[in-house]
């Protein structure tokens, strides 16, 4: 509604990091923010280097040839503590991790994975591509494939974290050795290939969709940067790099 006041939405575009620290990282914000430390919601916009990440309703028949061979492609590889099964992520995809306390917001978890599909619909739509939702399934689809997918978990003090990937240019051969998001039968396409009409790699992409978010999730969209952060990412953690999940600290999970 017009002339609404909406609490702010602090994006930070983060550029090219590697997984593991961003793990670390967003369980570190999560923290602060149920805490009070971190006083607003925050959008972290990224790319991660070639990394598959694996859920806790991963079969090993979704790993494809396994961790062993998924590792030799030069990707790394997680065991991660969102829902859901195996996904791959890497240059040319843009991955949004939003750090939000739910209640304040009005939603349940389900309603706001509803919500950030409609918004990266919406993101797709000003590329110039046709998206929808494809039921029973989470995330979002192009008759040529899965565009997006989400994986959520929401940490004991009810704030969210892991979050969404939107293939803009993003390689999709690498998909092929796995079934992504347990799957069968469904290939995973990007806005590239179904003919944006706009740059979509991850830089421009952020630009289009994070305005989108904030508004699905009732918020306004301000640009920050990493030094509003109470929080960094710690690229020389050996926790960050275990690619296992931590013991303890979290309450549930829902997959992409």
């Amino acid at each position: 509604m017009a002339g609404v006041w909406r609490p702010p939405l602090r994006v930070i575009w983060c550029g090219q990091l590697p997984y593991g620290p961003v793990w670390a990282w967003q369980r570190e914000l999560a923290a602060a923010r149920a805490a009070g430390l971190l006083e607003e919601d925050v959008l972290l916009l990224l790319e991660h280097p070639p990394v598959y990440t694996v859920g806790r309703a991963a079969r090993p028949e979704h790993l494809g040839e396994g961790e062993a061979a998924l590792r030799a492609s030069g990707a790394e590889f997680f065991r991660v503590d969102r829902g859901g099964s195996v996904t791959y992520h890497g240059p040319g995809q843009l991955v949004g991790y939003p750090i939000c306390l739910l209640a304040p917001l009005g939603l349940d978890a389900i309603a706001y994975l509803r919500q950030i599909e409609e918004a990266l619909i919406d993101t797709c739509g000003l590329c110039g591509v046709d998206a929808v939702r494809d039921p029973p399934y989470t995330g979002v689809w192009h008759r040529e494939g899965k565009l997006a997918a989400l994986g959520v978990r929401l940490s004991r003090g009810g704030v969210t974290y892991h979050g969404f990937a939107l293939n803009g240019t993003v390689d999709c051969a690498p998909y092929q050795r796995i079934v992504p998001c347990g799957i069968a039968g469904r290939p995973v396409t990007s806005l590239e290939r179904c003919g944006a009409s706009r740059p979509v790699d991850p830089a421009n992409l952020a630009e289009v969709a994070a305005p989108l978010v904030a508004h699905a999730l009732g918020l306004r969209a301000v640009t920050s940067s990493l030094a509003d952060l109470p929080a960094q990412p710690d690229m020389d953690s050996t926790a960050a790099v275990a690619g296992s999940p931590p013991a303890g600290g979290v309450a549930r999970a829902w997959h992409p």
